[in-house]
């Protein structure tokens, strides 16, 4: 999907965005001098699969440091691990770096679970890729929930587990 069609499909539900294009990032690390241009949330994307075969698409704030076993029990899911790039560009038609959840547009079989934390659900400006690497979009939590929803992909809102720092001592 195209970023017109992206574009297309968030007008449709009467949902504007913000958009900056930048040089393709990859990792969190990278994204770091983009969050100094633009407040509000930014995010990470986790890709996983559960043991009973359930996919998920989870996005939480881009510090946070996720308890995948806490995880699993917060959301209801069976053991998790993530999931292979070969099935996130099937299943969402992105490839790693690129993940988003606006990438559910493209599961059109509802294979994909997604999950947003909490705070991003609420929160007033939230970044994600659209779909590609190369830009971040900005929208209010409340229409992403929204878009996802009038997808066929009504979020699971969650509290996200953090996993806690191991004391050295």
């Amino acid at each position: 999907m195209s970023d017109a069609a992206l574009k297309d499909a968030l007008a449709a539900l009467g949902i504007g965005w913000s958009i900056l294009e930048h040089e393709a990032v990859y990792t969190v690390e990278e994204s770091l001098a983009i969050h100094d241009a633009l407040p509000g949330a930014h995010t990470k994307n986790l890709f996983l699969k559960d043991s009973g075969g359930q996919f998920w698409l989870v996005t939480v704030e881009h510090a946070r440091r996720v308890d995948l076993k806490a995880l699993a029990g917060a959301i209801g899911a069976k053991k998790l691990s993530f999931g292979k790039a070969e099935d996130m560009e099937r299943l969402l038609g992105v490839t790693p770096g690129s993940v988003t959840p606006l990438a559910a547009l493209n599961d059109t079989g509802g294979a994909v679970r997604v999950v947003l934390d909490a705070d991003l659900a609420a929160a007033e400006a939230v970044h994600v890729h659209p779909l590609r690497n190369t830009a971040t979009v900005g929208l209010p939590g409340a229409d992403l929930v929204r878009a996802l929803a009038a997808w066929g992909h009504e979020p699971l809102i969650a509290t996200i587990p953090e996993r806690t720092p191991v004391d050295p001592a």
